[in-house]
Order: C-alpha cells, then structure tokens, then sequence
C-alpha cells in the first residue's frame, strides 16, 4: 500500500512537470512568431482549427470530411510556411546560454577601427554597411562576395567602402578581428513595419539580424548617420562613443538589453 501512493505521487508530480514544460514551450514559441508574418498566419490556422472543432459539434459530415483529409497534408504545409521562424527558434536554441559554454568561442572585433571609420563615414556622407559575426555563421553571406581574410583595420575599410572602389557596393563581414569579405549580398528584411522610403541599405542590415545573431553598423549615404543593428532592431543617430557602447555591450549578451536598443520602429531612408 505505502508503494502505491508513492507511485500515484510520483506520477502526479510528473504530470504537473509535463504540463509546465508544454507551457514553457508554446510560450516561447508565441514570443518568437509575435511581431512577424507568422502571427497572423498562427491566427488564421486557430481559426481554421476552431471551424473544424465546431463543424465536429454540429455535425456537419462533409465538412468535416473535407477538413480530415486536409489535416492529413497540414503538417508537410505548417513545415513551409514557418520556415523561417523554425531557422530562427534553432538558432536561437543554439544561443542558449547552456550551449555557448559547450562551444564558447572568445569575442573578437576591432570595435574601435569600426567605429572609428564609421564616423569617418558620416562626415563624409559615405554609405557602409559592416556585418559583424558573432555565434552564427555567415559563410553562405560571405561566399557571395569578394574573399579578403584581411586584419580588420582603419584603412581597409576606408579603402573598400570608397565610393570609387568595386567593393564599395554591399557588405564587409567581419569574423573575429579580420575582414572575411567584401561585396556581399545580404536578405532584406520583409518586415511590414518599416516605411517604403527605408533603402535597401537598411533592409539588408536588418534582414542578416533576423536571419542571424550578427551586429549591423550602417552608415546612410543620404544623410550621413549612423545605424546599428541587432536582433532586428535598429538604434539610429549614433555617434562614435554610443556606437562603441553599444557594439561592446551587444557583443558580450546574447538578448540586447532595452537600455542599448531602442525599441521604437521608426525607420530611416539608406
């Protein structure tokens, strides 16, 4: 008897784990489709879900032939349309604190050569745009440019982003404290918050944050000012020391704290 309710107990507490554990997850998951095209999409498979439920109450024989054989392919249909938030849960699994100590890498980037040429940039109305990696890889973005392996430097970025050198269009990857690539083509972001005059400049910048856990720095040809980017959040109209701040405190975390990014989605023109 005393073997009994030790089970039933047992069982009871790995109920009340199971039930916490699905509710960690759905949690997650909702936070990580919220904001995105796979919100309202979410919304329209509960209300497919909720017609089904209904047509099920009532009775309703076709309909909910229809609808089972439609279930049958839905999975298959579920696993393309959330590509991209699946891509992105993963790689967000793989920046958990638990797997960063299991493959924690030492940060590398030469910040003050970045920003040091970033506001070099700005005073002289030059557009940039630097990627820099960091628990992600980009080697499918930096196989789409010019390969340098080059020592991150000043003078190297001045030279690359020159309005009158071939490497000027697109963006320089940065891994470690080298110069991987130039020229490289980034995805733009397909975000519906952002205004249509932002240039593709800033689209590329945040379409490689969402797609990966990298810092953007931009620099606006129009206007001269100076963007950062992580996560998919833009902090504009920064100067040399906030740009600093900003890389090296980004750099260390793996969520950007509110006190850095500003949570505002107002967008600028590239």
């Amino acid at each position: 008897m005393p073997d009994i309710h030790f089970t039933l107990s047992q069982l009871r507490l790995l109920d009340v784990i199971d039930i916490l554990v699905i509710a960690f997850i759905i949690y997650h998951v909702l936070v990580l489709i919220k904001g995105t095209r796979g919100w309202q999409i979410t919304l329209g498979v509960s209300a497919l879900f909720l017609f089904y439920y209904l047509t099920s109450s009532l009775d309703l024989r076709t309909v909910e032939w229809l609808f089972a054989n439609f279930f049958t392919y839905f999975i298959l249909a579920l696993i393309v349309i959330f590509q991209q938030e699946i891509r992105r849960g993963l790689a967000a699994i793989g920046r958990g604190r638990f797997v960063r100590r299991l493959f924690s890498h030492k940060e590398k980037a030469g910040f003050e050569q970045i920003v040091l040429a970033a506001t070099t940039f700005s005073e002289r109305r030059i557009g940039a745009l630097i990627v820099i990696e960091r628990g992600i890889g980009l080697k499918n973005y930096i196989e789409t440019g010019i390969q340098l392996d080059s020592l991150l430097s000043y003078d190297l970025l001045v030279t690359i982003f020159n309005p009158k050198s071939p490497l000027h269009d697109g963006a320089v990857v940065v891994q470690d404290d080298r110069i991987a690539a130039a020229a490289c083509f980034l995805p733009l972001t397909t975000s519906p918050y952002l205004s249509k005059e932002t240039g593709s400049r800033h689209r590329a910048g945040i379409g490689i944050s969402e797609e990966s856990d990298a810092i953007v720095v931009i620099v606006s040809e129009e206007s001269g000012r100076i963007s950062a980017v992580s996560r998919g959040r833009m902090t504009h109209n920064l100067d040399g020391p906030r740009l600093l701040a900003f890389l090296q405190k980004t750099a260390h975390v793996s969520e950007v704290p509110d006190t850095v990014v500003s949570s505002e989605r107002q967008q600028e023109a590239g």
